[in-house]
């Protein structure tokens, strides 16, 4: 599986409700903290297919940070490690 190297990233698809609600959370959440954002699709790696029934997933330095939803407190709680 190959992410970019973006500090936050999403992985998600067109049309998807629960993404837009995620990207809105990262966005925000970033442009407070000045961290990188990167959004792939579903479809971009074979590899992503595992996550077919948890999107949007987001991952946080490389690793699995959420699924469904973005807790923004959360969000902002790992960005400080």
């Amino acid at each position: 599986m190959s992410l970019p190297s973006a500090r936050v990233v999403m992985i998600g698809k067109p049309g998807c409700h629960l993404c837009d609600e995620a990207r809105a959370t990262i966005e925000r959440v970033v442009a407070d903290t000045g961290d990188s954002f990167a959004e792939v699709a579903l479809d971009a790696d074979p590899d992503f297919a595992r996550y077919v029934e948890e999107i949007p997933v987001t991952f946080v330095d490389g690793r699995q940070h959420d699924y469904w939803r973005v807790d923004e407190g959360r969000l902002r709680a790992a960005l400080r490690r």
